[in-house]
């Protein structure tokens, strides 16, 4: 699926969208923190790095981030560092 991710300063993290149920349901904003990108998937400091470590990884984030929705839909979705298994 296409990554549509933007950074958020104010948060210190990258804003991403999932669709649960493919592209015809609702659209769902997720966040992935700025540590995570850095430290498990290499990102450097500049905010087009870490969009691009987003876009890079997206089949796993979005993977986990759709699980985080499915266990609690009414919980926004961040994820961190320990949503990711760190070899």
């Amino acid at each position: 699926m296409n990554c549509e991710a933007v950074h958020c300063v104010d948060t210190a993290s990258v804003r991403f969208a999932i669709y649960p149920d493919g592209l015809d349901g609702p659209r769902i904003l997720a966040e992935i923190s700025e540590d995570t990108l850095r430290d498990v998937f290499g990102a450097s400091d500049g905010g087009d790095s870490l969009v691009q470590a987003c876009e890079t990884h997206f089949d796993l984030i979005e993977t986990n981030a759709l699980r985080h929705f499915r266990m609690a839909p009414a919980k926004p979705v961040k994820l961190e560092k320990g949503d990711f298994a760190i070899a």
